[in-house]
């Protein structure tokens, strides 16, 4: 569901939504060369080790989809190509980065409330002056959350530009001029939202400027 959303979005956004993945190519890798831009999006826990933690635990992990989206962000960084991470994207991004994660919410923070659904269900708080604040346009936002995790420390050359109450991380986004932003909250599902939907059309819009300065 979560796939399908987002290449509806990214469809009505004007753009050609192309998946990418293990087992869906013979060799997905080749498959980035014909990307103008990058979403990676929602799905299993970040492989823990991959930002120091060597455990083992009950969390499902998928290696060979950590592997490819590691390798998809080195190209985007490499060719110049926009990125917009959501959820577990935002989340591999910071890795990507040498950031950390919160493994588990609940055990983290035992005394917090941490809602979990598909509706809107709470508040963030966006950082006046970010990019992120200038697609949504708007300082305040209702999100939905359907996560367990979250950034931590924070990876080199991002910042933090959205915190929801109790001041866990909900976006972060790159100092550079490349558009390199992700979320924890799932966009594809509010894209009926104009300022929801101006998160998929930025990245339509920065992509294909990655096409016309390459003509």
């Amino acid at each position: 569901m979560m796939l399908f959303c987002n290449q509806l979005a990214v469809l009505a956004a004007g753009g050609w939504p192309v998946a990418i993945g293990p087992g869906r190519h013979a060799d997905p890798a080749q498959q980035l060369e014909t990307l103008d831009g990058l979403i990676i999006g929602g799905g299993v826990d970040v492989t823990a080790h991959l930002y120091g933690v060597d455990i083992t635990d009950e969390w499902p992990y998928d290696p060979d989809r950590d592997a490819l989206e590691l390798q998809a962000l080195d190209w985007a960084d490499r060719e110049g190509r926009p990125v917009f991470g959501i959820c577990r994207g935002a989340q591999l991004m910071n890795v990507h980065r040498g950031g950390t994660l919160i493994r588990d919410l609940k055990t983290a923070m035992p005394d917090r409330r941490n809602p979990r659904s598909v509706f809107p269900c709470k508040w963030v708080e966006i950082t006046p002056g970010s990019v992120l604040h200038g697609i949504m346009r708007r300082q305040r936002t209702l999100i939905n959350a359907l996560h367990h995790q979250a950034v931590d420390r924070v990876g080199e050359g991002l910042a933090v530009v959205a915190r929801e109450t109790g001041g866990v991380v909900q976006a972060i986004e790159g100092s550079g001029p490349l558009l390199w932003f992700g979320v924890q909250w799932h966009p594809e599902f509010l894209f009926l939202r104009p300022s929801q939907f101006r998160l998929f059309r930025r990245l339509v819009v920065e992509a294909r400027k990655t096409v016309q300065t390459a003509l």
